[in-house]
């Protein structure tokens, strides 16, 4: 299981990263000023990292209590990634609303095409961060 601080490196690096790309294609896609946009994917960014943190954390005891491991199939990437899409809207929708004085389901509309991205920007990026980062029980597990 991976320990705190690699789970608070997972976090800011996914976060920062996304940061780069969402705001300025949010502003321009949804004509929001750009310093808006930036304050709302900040304050999106940082309820996701500790959404993020937890979420994991949970899911990872999770399966470990359920299959013994931490390894995770392509199926089980794509469970995560929308188990995990569904939670953060419902952190989110109230706030982007009422920060943007937009209505509840255009605030929907926005986060869904977000969740859109950040799904298979999840997806690539924690395949991508397990590549860089194993965890040795998974070695010990490919060399059986």
């Amino acid at each position: 299981m991976r320990s705190f601080r690699d789970r608070l490196r997972h976090a800011i690096f996914f976060e920062l990263i996304a940061l780069a790309i969402v705001t300025p294609m949010g502003a321009v896609i949804y004509g929001i000023e750009l310093h808006a946009m930036g304050l709302v994917s900040l304050v999106c960014a940082t309820l996701a990292t500790l959404w993020n943190m937890g979420f994991n954390w949970v899911f990872d005891r999770g399966m470990r209590h359920v299959t013994g491991s931490t390894r995770k199939s392509g199926s089980i990437r794509i469970l995560h990634a929308i188990a995990f899409e569904i939670g953060l809207l419902a952190v989110l929708l109230p706030f982007i609303a009422w920060y943007l004085q937009i209505t509840l389901w255009q605030a929907l509309v926005m986060d869904l095409s977000f969740a859109l991205f950040y799904m298979g920007y999840a997806f690539v990026y924690n395949w991508a961060y397990d590549r860089l980062f194993p965890l040795p029980d998974w070695q010990q597990g490919a060399a059986q």
